[in-house]
């Protein structure tokens, strides 16, 4: 990365550091891959705020040829965390139905 590249990373950072809460801060063991296999963090949509900021993260990753999409879903696995901005969940296994509206 650049200096100017690692700056806006850095401080992107330290803004969601101070501006939402971590979940393994809460759970030390949420992202323990034998407990919870590829559990992965998702902003709620209504998280407006946190997901408007993300926006410095997508010009850093596509200035270094790093493809990403956007992905939204109502459902998107079996959720081990929430709170008010986001949830945590452990996807759903291919076929395996169920789960929680955000």
């Amino acid at each position: 990365m650049s200096d100017e590249q690692y700056r806006l990373w850095r401080a992107g950072n330290d803004w969601y550091d101070a501006n939402y809460t971590n979940p393994s801060h809460i759970d030390p063991t949420i992202y323990d891959h034998d407990l919870n296999p590829g559990a992965v963090a998702w902003f709620k949509a209504s998280a407006v705020h946190l997901i408007d900021r993300v926006e410095d993260y997508l010009e850093i990753l596509a200035a270094h040829d790093v493809s990403c999409e956007r992905v939204e879903s109502t459902n998107p696995g079996k959720i081990i965390y929430e709170d008010s901005e986001q949830v945590v969940v452990v996807p759903w296994e291919s076929g395996k139905p169920g789960g929680h509206e955000l």
